[in-house]
C-alpha cells in the first residue's frame, strides 16, 4: 500500500539529514529541479547541494539567500522559522488580481492530493476540520474516526476546500468542492483507497473510516500579479 511505501522511503532517508536538508529537497522536487540546476542557479557545485540536503550543514547567510532565490522561496521558509505561522504573512503584491479558474483547472489542482479542509455543520454549529485526502475518479476521499464529527456528517452536504499559498512569490490558489458526504462500506473500494493513499493521516489515531465527497459544484480562484 502507499502508506507502506512512504514508510520505506523514510527508512532510507540519509541518517544525517537536517530539517534544512529536508526542506531544500522537498522544495527542489516540488519545482521539478535537479541538484545540478539548483547549483547553477545558486552558484554552487551540485555536490554541495547534495551535501546540504543529506547532512547536518549550517550554511552562512549569503548561501541561504542564494539558495532561497534559486528555489523561489524565502530564507525563513528554508530555515523553518515560519512553520508555526499561517500562510500568507508576507506582504501582498500591489497589483494582485483574483482570477477565476475553470472546472478542469480546479480538478487538476485538486488531484495534487495533500491536506484539505472539510466544512460541515453539527449540533454545536459550523465546523471546519483538516484531513489528508486523495482523489478517486471525480470524488474526494479522506479517512476519519468512526466516532468523529465527520463520520456523523454522512448523508449531509459538506464543503471541501484545498489551497496553496506561496509567500515568497506572493501567489496562491484555492479550490472549493461542494457535495454530499458518504461513508465507504464496500471492502474492495476501501482497499483501493488504502492503495491510493500516500500516507497515514497526519493526525494519527484510529482513522480507518473512509468517506467520499462527490462534488456537485466545484469552483476555484488564483491570485496572480504582474
Amino acid at each position: 500500500m502507499a502508506a507502506n511505501r512512504t514508510e520505506s522511503a523514510d527508512a532510507t532517508e540519509p541518517a544525517g539529514r537536517s530539517d534544512l536538508g529536508r526542506r531544500m529537497a522537498q522544495r527542489r522536487q516540488a519545482l521539478g529541479l535537479t541538484r545540478e540546476e539548483v547549483g547553477e542557479r545558486s552558484g554552487a557545485a551540485p555536490s554541495y547541494i547534495a551535501y546540504l540536503e543529506e547532512r547536518a550543514a549550517q550554511p552562512g547567510r549569503g548561501v541561504m539567500l542564494r539558495l532561497a532565490d534559486a528555489l523561489s522561496t524565502s530564507v525563513g521558509e528554508l530555515a523553518g522559522t515560519t512553520v508555526d505561522l499561517p500562510p500568507g504573512t508576507a506582504t501582498a503584491a500591489r497589483d494582485a488580481e483574483l482570477v477565476p479558474l475553470d472546472e478542469s483547472e480546479c480538478r487538476r489542482l485538486l488531484s495534487t492530493h495533500g491536506v484539505g479542509r472539510v466544512a460541515t455543520f453539527n449540533a454545536e454549529g459550523p465546523a471546519v476540520l483538516p484531513v489528508n485526502y486523495v482523489v478517486d475518479g471525480t470524488a474526494v476521499a479522506f479517512r476519519t474516526s468512526p466516532e468523529g464529527e465527520l463520520a456523523a456528517a454522512t448523508g449531509t452536504e459538506v464543503a471541501f476546500e484545498v489551497d496553496h499559498i506561496d509567500d515568497a512569490m506572493r501567489k496562491g490558489w484555492s479550490v472549493l468542492a461542494v457535495g454530499q458526504a458518504e461513508t465507504v462500506t464496500d471492502g474492495a473500494a476501501t482497499r483501493r483507497l488504502d492503495d491510493l493513499a500516500r500516507s497515514y493521516p497526519w493526525a494519527g489515531g484510529d482513522r480507518r473510516l473512509w468517506m467520499t465527497v462527490a462534488p456537485r459544484r466545484i469552483t476555484g480562484r488564483r491570485i496572480e500579479h504582474g
